[in-house]
């Protein structure tokens, strides 16, 4: 079990330094923004890249899912960069992908790089989800006034150092009813949770939470 955990919408969650988000009592793990095949697609507009990004991002999640024995998966969007990118998984990963799919109760939440294409592989696909009264979509919708997690904006917080440096780490951004989880992909950037776009989307006071083996940082975001 991990060993960090918060509370949200009245349940206790793990949030993992992998990026994903583990839920003990729906036996859930949910990850946003995986963005499969990106490698190829950049590939494909003149900026080649090892192809191998897919492979690593399926074979931590695999890892993720044993540690954690989640029996549902829920993809919260972009799962792939682009429209076409399931028809260039390579075999390995089409293989690996294919076996997690047969082992799990797996939703697949369309994104806007994506759309519903992750359909193609198997499983759930939907526009939207909800789990224990929870919404769960790929944006945040500043009007949802209920409990929501989402993905879309791949939030990351900098953190000071007793050194004086600084360093960029990914990070769950957490407001008193939405909750946004990092990018999981191999070859994701993010988007600094001071951001605009945030208050945009998260109309109220945010946390950026960083997980570590035995410690969750806590960071109040400046308004």
């Amino acid at each position: 079990m991990p060993g960090v955990s918060f509370s949200f919408a009245s349940a206790t969650m793990y949030p993992l330094p992998c990026g994903a988000l583990f839920w003990p009592a729906e036996s859930a793990l949910l990850v946003a923004d995986l963005h499969l095949e990106k490698a190829s697609w950049l590939a494909s507009h003149g900026q080649p890249l090892p192809p191998y990004d897919s492979l690593d991002t399926l074979q931590r999640l695999a890892s993720t899912l044993a540690a954690t024995a989640a029996t549902r998966l829920f993809a919260l969007g972009d799962s792939f960069h682009d429209p076409d990118g399931p028809g260039r998984l390579p075999g390995d990963a089409v293989m690996l992908l294919d076996r997690l799919l047969r082992q799990l109760d797996w939703t697949w939440v369309g994104g806007n790089h994506d759309g519903l294409a992750p359909g193609r592989l198997g499983g759930r696909v939907v526009e939207e989800a909800r789990l224990a009264g929870v919404s769960l979509r790929h944006i945040a919708d500043p009007a949802e006034g209920g409990a929501e997690i989402s993905g879309h904006w791949h939030p990351k917080v900098r953190i000071a150092l007793r050194t004086g440096r600084q360093v960029s780490r990914r990070c769950f951004a957490l407001s008193a009813n939405k909750l946004v989880l990092p990018a999981y992909g191999s070859l994701t950037g993010g988007l600094r949770v001071d951001d605009r776009a945030f208050r945009a989307a998260m109309p109220a006071a945010i946390t950026a939470m960083v997980p570590l083996k035995k410690q969750l940082l806590q960071l109040a975001v400046a308004g």
